[in-house]
């Protein structure tokens, strides 16, 4: 392996054995030498710990320990990621070959790479929500979130931001409405299918209310008063057709 890894992958665990497997043997199909895998496991005791030490693979590195759920297991990732660009994936996700394209056209550390999730199901139910792939404007990112499986980050952001923990569901959402308002970073979408997201996951049944009663705000501070009152616009429309929980 490189003495610098293009990309650190950052999974997050918590009694993950019937998941984590698959989603370790999928980074490995794509045969590169240039990723790292980061483990941030919550104190795992259902025989995960054990899995990964079993490992011992050069380009794993994991730390196991007590941690305030998900999105702090994804800063702690985060700081200890060593390559140029970090991507976050949950225990029960995929990546797919497209991911290797992406990985090929990472060029620019000022450049925030994204692309495209598919839906996979673990179980016979569906959440009342879809993936969206495409472009994400300002005005489309206030409407709605981009899949964060389907991002690649430059890890230098992580140096001077974090995902709020005040936020159980949508913190990467919350970050990401930052970052599109930050002329900072460029955001560059690359047409291709990257991850597979399981619609089953821990979001797919919690509401996340302290993010919505905070987005409007995030909105005009971030993408500013334009788009914040485009948003308005179209909550009072929405609101005026019945749909209470736009």
């Amino acid at each position: 392996m490189n003495a610098v890894p293009k990309v650190s992958i950052v999974i997050a665990t918590f009694n993950a054995m019937v998941h984590l497997p698959e989603c370790l043997a999928s980074i490995q199909r794509l045969g590169r030498t240039d990723l790292e895998i980061v483990i941030v496991d919550g104190g795992s005791t259902d025989g995960t710990v054990e899995y990964v030490r079993s490992l011992e693979w050069p380009h794993l590195r994991w730390v196991s320990e007590k941690d305030k759920g998900i999105y702090d297991a994804l800063n702690k990732g985060a700081r200890m990621a060593k390559g140029t660009w970090v991507q976050f994936l949950g225990s029960d996700d995929r990546l797919l070959e497209g991911f290797s394209a992406l990985a090929d056209q990472l060029s620019d550390p000022d450049t925030i790479y994204y692309a495209n999730s598919e839906e996979w199901y673990y179980g016979d139910t569906k959440p009342d929500y879809i993936l969206l792939g495409g472009k994400f404007s300002n005005y489309r990112i206030a409407k709605y979130p981009v899949n964060h499986q389907a991002i690649v980050y430059p890890t230098k952001i992580f140096a001077t931001h974090s995902y709020n923990l005040k936020y159980k569901i949508f913190a990467d959402y919350a970050l990401n409405i930052q970052l599109w308002g930050n002329r900072q970073y460029k955001k560059r979408y690359v047409p291709l299918y990257i991850a597979s997201y399981n619609m089953n996951g821990f979001s797919s049944t919690m509401r996340d209310m302290e993010f919505r009663a905070d987005k409007p705000a995030l909105v005009r501070q971030h993408l500013g008063w334009l788009v914040y009152w485009r948003l308005e616009l179209k909550r009072w429309k929405k609101k005026r057709e019945g749909d209470l929980d736009w």
